[in-house]
């Protein structure tokens, strides 16, 4: 044989070739995991969060109807 390591060559690179696949493949099965696990929580979070919208804006209008201070009280 005039070259004894292409062999070994051959079988590192078959195995780390596998390796990265494997780690690739999982890497997007997660993602896909993470992708729905983030949805559901939008969907579950949103409501509070128009709610406390809804109540920042009623807060911020009563303020804008309110005298700048309160009778009575010091500076």
């Amino acid at each position: 044989m005039r070259h004894p390591w292409v062999l070994p060559w051959l079988i590192v690179t078959a195995v780390t070739t596998v390796a990265v696949l494997a780690i690739s493949i999982a890497l997007v099965r997660h993602v896909l995991v993470l992708a729905r696990t983030l949805g559901r929580f939008r969907d579950e979070v949103q409501p509070i969060t128009e709610e406390i919208a809804r109540q920042g804006a009623r807060a911020g209008d009563r303020a804008s109807t309110m005298p700048d201070r309160a009778p009575g009280r010091p500076r």
